[in-house]
């Protein structure tokens, strides 16, 4: 959530950075201001109503004292209650209408982030490792996946329908290591490992920002009332929610292994083959509670941290800098992470490392107490580390071998008991 103060104070500002976005986006901020000059002109007449109020009804009581007629007065002090009650009940209408706004505005791209409006406008940062060049045409994971007998889509669609897949003998056993092998190398650099619920209440959800925007995408336990996670950033930022920490503290990493659950709203066509977009699929997540004036140095390290799996799984790949107009809703500033994918000739995402600067923290209304005892709103920082689905299906193209084996990378080698995974 954005700042009130800063829309009031700089709003051509606010409306200028939100346009880099969507050109639309501007006339939300006026909105907001309409709302808020509501919100603002109702508090002033009820704050004077009160204070006449208060006053009349002194009056009242020195008038019963001294034995005269009050009946006009409180005549006036009922139409003034009326008149109270009334605003009120306003005041509760503009100020639920100004949140329910307020949570649909996006976050303020970072200064640094070029402007562009989709994933062509994207600026490539680096590269690392050189694709294998193949003496065989590579085939796609899935032709890989199914005569290994690891991916088993017929069953996945039987049981739950599409985009759900059974990963089966050395398949799941190389998610699982993996995850180990993920979660490992993250807690050896200071990531502290949680395992945390799936399901949250729908305000976890809206701290973190997937609702109410993104409410089409989750999946929903009506009965309950509970949202099944769509990733593990929900509850490790949300950990902290409503609190005050001390300044030492800071900052906080956090790493978890989790399912996560996603109707993939909008993605009809998109990645029908294979296991790249899944309703329900395994992922390593990063999470960074920082001070502010640390978190962009913080968001370098994330990435890197992220990058690392891949360098030590051998997997090439390239970061690339989200412009304005692809930046996730949450963030002022993302790196995405593509891992080479041979059948395709092209690099595929496998990681988004996001800072959202205090923008959950406003919504969550997580704190720290700083050296001069005020009290400021954290940063908070995401990234995947790694999907774990798309880092099986990478392994599975970039180490496949023309007799239809692939090769364990040899960092896995250790978790899986086996060098090669051979066709049965």
């Amino acid at each position: 959530m954005l700042d009130i103060e800063l829309i009031r104070k700089k709003p051509e500002f606010v409306k200028e950075r939100l346009s880099t976005r969507d050109k639309t986006l501007p006339d939300l901020i006026d909105e907001v201001l309409e709302l808020d000059k509501r919100r603002r002109k109702i508090l002033t007449e009820l704050e004077s109503l009160r204070a006449e109020r208060n006053k009349k009804s002194k009056e009242i009581g020195l008038l019963k004292r001294e034995g005269k007629d009050t009946s006009i007065i409180e005549k006036e002090v009922r139409e003034i209650k009326e008149r109270i009650d009334s605003l009120e009940e306003e005041l509760r209408e503009v100020q639920g209408k100004l949140r329910d706004l307020m949570l649909r505005v996006p976050n303020l791209p970072h200064e640094s982030v070029p402007i562009g409006e989709d994933e062509e406008d994207n600026v490539e940062v680096r590269r690392w490792g050189e694709p294998r060049d193949f003496p065989f045409d590579p085939k796609p994971h899935w032709e890989i996946g199914e005569k290994l007998g690891v991916l088993d889509f017929e069953r996945g669609a039987r049981l739950s329908g599409s985009r759900f897949t059974v990963v089966r003998s050395w398949g799941a056993k190389l998610e699982r290591a993996l995850i180990n092998f993920m979660l490992d190398l993250h807690t050896s650099k200071g990531y502290e490992e949680i395992l945390p619920p799936h399901l949250v209440r729908p305000e976890i959800l809206e701290g973190t920002g997937q609702l109410p925007k993104f409410e089409e995408d989750l999946y929903k336990c009506e009965r309950d009332d509970l949202y099944l996670i769509p990733t593990a950033e929900v509850p490790l930022t949300n950990l902290f929610r409503g609190e005050i920490l001390k300044e030492e503290n800071l900052p906080i990493y956090m790493t978890a292994y989790t399912p996560c659950y996603r109707r993939e709203a909008g993605s009809h066509g998109k990645d029908i083959r294979g296991i790249i977009r899944q309703h329900q699929f395994n992922k390593v997540e990063l999470v960074k509670i920082v001070h502010p004036d640390t978190s962009y140095e913080e968001l370098e390290k994330l990435t890197s941290d992220a990058e690392e799996v891949l360098k030590l799984l051998g997997l090439p790949y390239r970061v690339v800098e989200l412009c304005t107009g692809d930046l996730g809703f949450s963030a002022a500033k993302t790196y995405d992470i593509e891992v080479w994918f041979p059948s395709q000739s092209r690099y595929r995402e496998i990681s988004s490392c996001s800072n959202c600067e205090d923008f959950q923290a406003r919504r969550m209304n997580t704190r720290f107490k700083d050296s001069n005892g005020k009290n400021r709103f954290v940063h908070t920082l995401n990234g995947s580390g790694l999907a774990v689905g798309r880092t099986l299906a990478a392994i599975l193209e970039n180490y496949q071998r023309e007799d239809g084996s692939v090769e364990v990378p040899e960092v896995l080698r250790d978790y899986m008991k086996a060098d090669i995974i051979a066709p049965a």
